[in-house]
């Protein structure tokens, strides 16, 4: 039987994922297929609901996050502390089928950043207030972090974030953008925002030695106008392809193995097969 999985969003068309999970899947020698589907906010608890048996597993990326939670039968620790799901595992109990959601996004960006030199973290600062906002509060306190700096354009659209980081034990301040000081220094910067939408602009003052690593979750073009203000002041730079790496790495131990802590049994040669499929894209 072959073996069904999917990304899910809006828009979806230039999604990377279909090649990652790809070369997973021939390393690893699954009878298994993996496409995209364009869905907006509500639909979908519909899609699933349409689906069959072959069905095992969806990842999931804006606008539906909070859906994958709403409609979840369990839901893991990390998507319920980040009020985020970007993958869903689609089994069957009793002849019903149980959908279990989890967060990936969180996973990806420690690795990223663990595995570019980036240390322990006392103060980070987050561009943006959305559902991989949140999970890069959540990451932040994985990697150690203390006090969290959130910069949006909106701060009302600060609050989910700002709930998430109290909750994973940082303390918070909420920053508009345009009136944000140059003198915020964090340990660790995540842009959420896609492309960086002109914030170089307004942070340049930020990308100094003393601000720390970048990760910017926009990968294309790269580097970005953020990452190369980064690199221009000799810090580091991560780009988002590289949590998205990591992320699907988790994914796939979550697809196979049920845990996104339980390794594959050829994880090297996945990652290494995954990082190759994306490099020649």
């Amino acid at each position: 039987m072959t073996l069904r999985f999917a990304v899910l969003g809006s828009p979806i068309a230039h999604s990377r994922s279909p090649l990652l999970h790809r070369a997973a899947f021939d390393v690893l020698s699954a009878d298994a297929e993996y496409g995209r589907a364009e869905l907006v906010e509500g639909q979908l608890a519909a899609y699933i609901e349409g689906l069959d048996a072959v069905w095992r597993g969806l990842s999931l990326t804006m606008p539906l996050k909070e859906d994958g939670l709403a409609l979840a039968d369990d839901v893991d620790e990390v998507a319920r502390l980040s009020a985020a799901a970007n993958t869903l595992l689609l089994t069957s109990r009793d002849g019903r089928r149980r959908v279990s959601a989890f967060n990936t996004d969180v996973f990806g960006m420690v690795r990223a950043l663990t595995e570019a030199g980036v240390g322990e973290v006392r103060h980070a600062l987050v561009l943006g207030g959305g559902a991989t906002a949140r999970s890069a509060a959540v990451a932040a306190a994985q990697l150690g972090a203390e006090h969290l700096d959130v910069v949006v354009r909106d701060p009302s659209r600060a609050e989910g974030v700002a709930a998430v980081a109290r909750d994973a034990g940082l303390t918070v301040d909420v920053h508009p953008l345009a009136t944000a000081g140059d003198d915020l220094r964090p340990d660790l910067t995540v842009s959420t925002l896609p492309g960086g939408t002109g914030a170089d602009q307004r942070i340049a003052g930020w990308a100094a030695t003393s601000s720390g690593a970048l990760l910017d979750v926009a990968y294309d073009p790269w580097p970005s106008p953020l990452a190369a203000l980064w690199t221009r002041a000799g810090s580091i730079a991560v780009s988002g392809l590289d949590m998205l790496l990591h992320q699907a790495v988790a994914q796939q131990r979550i697809w196979w193995n049920g845990d996104p802590l339980i390794p594959l049994s050829d994880e090297d040669a996945v990652t290494a097969a995954m990082r190759s499929a994306v490099a020649a894209a």
